[in-house]
């Protein structure tokens, strides 16, 4: 549905995407991901037509829209601060964008309404300032404003970044039902790998401008493309210069047919309640190993303890 041909983003002397290639299908939570200034946004932009790129083209559904005014483009966006207008009321902010269409009336009422109800909004939350809401009832106006005009795509700039841990779980899982509810096309913008991974059909994984790998969740964690895709993507730990393994992994006297295995010590613990994170010394190397807690008897440190892996699980580089 969306395909970016060979496009270049230059700010002076800056190259801000170099020679990017990516597809995005119909209906899919499409996430960019990787950390600050590595292009993610800027991609996003170039998408929804705020930046001009300065090669390539985008495409939508086969049509070049590279150089189309934003407005033409049928794209809905979601800002990182939501860029609600605070003197209007939840139901003004909703319309804006029909108005501005010079939507009818009844016509802005019947889709505003709607539209509320989907995004689980109550007909008198419509009526307040949108001071008086909650976060998690602000992205969900900021969600409805995008879709009330029927956008082919949706875009969402970090929109959970600014909310508190617990309120971030628990409106990403509204956020992904919603996306699945609508079966919008969603580009979705993030530097929590945690988020990317829950959310996410597919992901790009970008570096510096550039895309390291592309994916699904679990290729992108089990099946790293690159070193850097392998460290940025959850926790992980370094064998020698060039092989890596996930924390879990590894197994504390657990020893299968299958497994190699090393006499080590426990050099550290850290209790999660759901899982126990060691630390282990396995002949000079340290090694994490997180260990499901089963409530049955914990490692202390100073105890000797066999480490032991499937040597297929190793990711080299």
């Amino acid at each position: 549905m969306i395909n970016l041909n060979n496009i270049e983003v230059r700010f002076g002397d800056f190259v801000a995407l170099k020679n990017l290639n990516l597809n995005v299908n119909k209906g899919e939570f499409f996430t960019l991901l990787g950390p600050s200034g590595c292009g993610k946004t800027t991609t996003l932009r170039t998408i929804t037509g705020f930046i001009n790129p300065t090669s390539g083209t985008v495409e939508v559904n086969g049509k070049d829209i590279t150089t189309l005014e934003i407005e033409k483009r049928n794209i809905g966006m979601v800002f990182q601060n939501y860029a609600l207008f605070p003197t209007m009321s939840v139901y003004e902010n909703i319309a804006f964008g029909l108005k501005v269409k010079k939507v009818s009336k009844p016509e802005i009422k019947a889709r505003v309404d709607e539209i509320a109800a989907k995004v689980e909004l109550e007909p008198e939350q419509l009526k307040k300032k949108i001071s008086e809401l909650s976060g998690g009832q602000q992205q969900r106006v900021a969600i409805a404003r995008a879709l009330v005009t029927s956008p082919a795509i949706i875009c969402l700039d970090e929109p959970l970044s600014n909310l508190d841990a617990k309120l971030r779980v628990q409106l990403r899982n509204e956020l992904k039902d919603l996306q699945r509810k609508f079966g919008i096309t969603t580009i979705y913008v993030t530097h929590d790998q945690e988020e990317a991974l829950t959310l996410s059909d597919r992901i790009a994984v970008f570096n510096k401008g550039l895309v390291e790998q592309i994916g699904t969740p679990d290729e992108i964690y089990n099946h790293s493309a690159t070193e850097f895709v392998c460290n940025f993507i959850g926790d992980i730990n370094k064998l020698d210069d060039n092989r890596y393994i996930r924390l879990e992994r590894l197994y504390v006297n657990q020893k299968q047919d299958n497994h190699v295995s090393y006499d080590a010590v426990v050099e550290n613990s850290e209790y999660y309640g759901l899982y126990i994170k060691y630390t282990l010394n396995a002949a000079g190397t340290l090694l994490k190993v997180i260990e499901k807690n089963q409530g049955t008897q914990l490692y202390g440190i100073g105890d000797k303890v066999t480490l032991s892996f499937n040597p297929e699980n190793v990711m080299q580089f």
